[in-house]
């Protein structure tokens, strides 16, 4: 099956209206909501909506014999246009949290129909876990109807703010990886505590909670896709949840890093320095010859988060695809903010202009949804066709 990479007018459409957005409500509200940590970015509301209202619309509006789906690519695609607008502002989103694509990926056509419309945050990290996630201790047991949900969570990006959590727990910790499941909890569940939000070093518009879960009842249900301990199939289940999101934060880092390189560009003009891509790089500025270098970087994580979300759509497994996307993007986008800030000088260090604080924000691309070792751990076992167990 070929792939063609160029945009659909539908996609380019959403692209458009989506970076327009951006312009025009998040860019300009960006710097004051870095600076009021943990203050509710109200404007998001409004925003929202809107966006729901459009999906709603595309739905109805989409031919009933045009099954092919272009969810994937467009949530990459969102995902880029917001977070050149604010990155933090964008883990913010009424509706678009992690937890949402963890329910898009493995909940039943029943689960689908009844967490439609929730906003909800992931809880999958733990003070003994990192990077880890099959060493999760936090269980679920079941009691009758109810499965009863005992453990803590760190690190939770709108736990404190999302209406849901999607909470990886295991059901059996003698049977490993394959007792691993997830599980939505409404936040207002009984014995579901935060316990504090975190201070950061960057996405300060976007809350980051401890989350306590002490004898939390949730309904059998509530289970995502099957409970049945599954040892041939192991933790594929859960991880489908990854394959699902790690595009999406490639998608933002590319955001990120497209924002960064065009201030780059624009102080580089305004230096009298001009990119010109038909004379050699050896013979034009420094400058010059490291933007193009982290612009080639930057294009090439956009291509591979792209890819990576076709083969998604396609219902290609994507697991290698989307750990390459997210870990070229991840470096990619530390490398051209800091160079950007570099390159700019006590300007791009200061608060007069937004480049110190995408430096900042960066750095949790690279983190989240697995770290760049994680990443490259999970390419080395595709490509060589080893398992957990024979390379760790």
């Amino acid at each position: 099956m070929t792939i063609n990479l160029e945009l659909s007018e539908k996609l380019a459409a959403t692209v458009e209206r989506t970076h327009l957005a951006a312009e025009h409500v998040l860019r300009p509200i960006a710097r004051k909501y870095d600076l009021a940590e943990h203050e509710y970015p109200t404007e998001l509301d409004d925003l929202a909506k809107l966006a729901n209202d459009a999906e709603k619309a595309g739905a109805t509006a989409e031919p009933a014999a045009d099954k092919r789906s272009e969810a994937s690519l467009v949530a990459v695609l969102a995902a880029l246009e917001v977070s050149w607008g604010d990155l933090g502002l964008l883990l913010s989103m009424p509706g678009r949290g992690l937890g949402n694509a963890a329910i898009a990926a493995v909940a039943t056509p029943e689960q689908l129909e009844k967490f439609a419309g929730v906003w909800a945050a992931m809880a999958i990290t733990e003070p003994g876990a990192g990077s880890d996630s099959a060493a999760i201790s936090t269980t679920a047991t079941r009691d009758g109807d109810d499965y009863v949900i005992n453990g803590e969570k760190i690190f939770v990006t709108a736990g404190s703010r999302a209406d849901h959590v999607v909470v990886w727990a295991t059901l059996d910790k003698s049977a490993g990886r394959a007792a691993i499941k997830s599980f939505v909890v409404p936040r207002d569940t009984a014995g579901l505590t935060v316990d504090r939000l975190e201070e950061k070093l960057g996405i300060k518009a976007s809350d980051t909670a401890v989350l306590r879960f002490e004898n939390v009842r949730v309904p059998a249900e509530n289970l995502l896709g099957s409970p049945d301990i599954d040892v041939e199939k192991s933790f594929a289940g859960a991880m489908a949840t990854f394959d699902n999101t790690r595009p999406v934060v490639a998608g933002m880092a590319v955001g990120v890093a497209r924002a960064a390189l065009e201030e780059l560009r624009d102080v580089l003009a305004d230096a009298g320095v001009e990119v010109d891509y038909d004379k050699p790089l050896a013979s034009q500025h420094y400058a010059v010859s490291e933007y193009v270098r982290l612009e080639a970087d930057v294009e090439a994580a956009y291509l591979l988060a792209l890819r990576a979300a076709w083969m998604a759509d396609n219902h290609i497994p994507n697991s290698k695809e989307a750990s390459m996307a997210k870990a070229k993007a991840g470096r990619a986008v530390t490398d051209a903010t800091t160079k950007a800030v570099e390159l700019v000088g006590t300007l791009g260090f200061s608060e007069v202009m937004l480049l110190e604080k995408w430096a900042r924000d960066a750095k949790i691309l690279d983190i989240f949804e697995g770290t760049q070792q994680i990443q490259q751990l999970i390419i080395a076992r595709r490509l060589l066709g080893k398992s957990s167990a024979e390379l760790k």
